[in-house]
């Protein structure tokens, strides 16, 4: 049976969720990822108000739309980020607050177990997001980085992320990491200590992502083939480098969309990932869950791009064998 296909609403959290849902429903989608941004899925609402989840269900039911996941990817960016001005723009105002730094800190963790608590209300089992990274600066060793402050990072994520999931423990819900530059986690040798750091907790996994691998010069398969069974989500999102001698990988400090970069996001099937490789590795990982278009490509209209996109990952999804092809010959033998 095929996977359900869902559009991730983060980067639609300008429009009010019935308009998205409406707008979905004439794409095709079979539901959405909700963002705990905009009016998509809030979180303090969600545990203040005992009907807002059935309203929300019964909103998207009204639109044929399903729900597995909701993420929350921006409040778990000031996890374990050394805070700064840039959070305040993307932070909910009470957990900005006064913006002192372990303030911000301590309430964006707390919002992540409140948002476990949420999900459980809502019913989805899988709570997508950023854990943030204290060490990510230090990506290049000059000055010289020593061991020991690499350790420290990964101290932070277990002293921050070991009471955080306990309680997504206690609610049954599951933490998937988006591996992504500024996490914790950005390849599959960070994802693999951040595993370790965290003594393999089943609450905490990934919502695979290959866009973010590609461009590393990562093959995103691998990473699936690698952890199999911590693969709680997954994002269809394409990209693509385009090295031209000028630019490189790091961005030259280029916004998305400026063509001087050496690399970006595209939509569905227009950049380089091997999507076919990505469907044959999740069917030899056994998931059944949701494939979530996570639309970004500053070149394309966007409403084009999640009817295409939508298109593309229908007639790419296929079931796995149940036997080998040449078994036939076998029973005529």
């Amino acid at each position: 049976m095929a996977r359900p296909i869902t559009l991730c609403t983060g980067q639609w959290a300008d429009l009010p969720l019935e308009e998205l849902a409406r707008k979905c429903q004439g794409f095709g989608y079979d539901g959405l990822e909700l963002a705990c941004w905009g009016d998509h899925f809030e979180v303090d609402r969600a545990l203040a108000d005992e009907d807002y989840c059935r309203r929300k269900r019964e909103l998207l039911k009204r639109y044929g739309m399903q729900v597995f996941a909701v993420s929350n990817h921006l409040v778990g960016q000031a996890v374990l980020d050394n805070i700064d001005a840039r959070h305040k723009s993307v932070l909910p105002a009470d957990v900005w607050g006064d913006g002192n730094p372990a303030g911000v800190n301590a309430r964006a963790a707390e919002r992540l177990k409140q948002t476990a608590r949420a999900a459980r209300r809502l019913g989805v089992g899988v709570v997508n997001g950023f854990t943030g990274s204290s060490i990510w600066h230090l990506l290049y060793s000059f000055p010289p980085v020593p061991p020991e402050a690499i350790d420290e990072g990964f101290r932070l994520l277990a002293e921050r992320f070991n009471p955080i999931l306990d309680v997504f423990g206690e609610c049954g819900v599951k933490f998937a990491l988006e591996v992504h530059p500024t996490e914790i986690a950005f390849d599959l040798i960070t994802a693999e200590r951040a595993l370790e750091t965290l003594n393999y907790r089943e609450e905490f996994g990934f919502n695979f992502d290959p866009s973010h691998l590609i461009w590393q010069g990562m093959d995103p398969a691998q990473f699936i083939r690698t952890f199999p069974d911590r693969i709680y989500h997954v994002h269809m999102k394409d990209a693509i480098v385009r090295l031209d001698g000028k630019a490189g990988i790091l961005g030259s400090h280029l916004n998305f969309g400026d063509p001087r970069r050496g690399w970006d996001f595209r939509s569905l099937g227009r950049g380089g990932v091997n999507f076919e490789e990505i469907i044959r590795a999740l069917n030899d990982a056994g998931y059944t869950g949701p494939l979530s278009v996570e639309w970004e490509d500053s070149g394309m209209d966007r409403e084009h791009g999640a009817s295409e996109a939508l298109q593309y990952v229908r007639r790419l999804d296929f079931p796995p064998s149940r036997l080998a092809f040449d078994a036939a010959f076998d029973k005529q033998a």
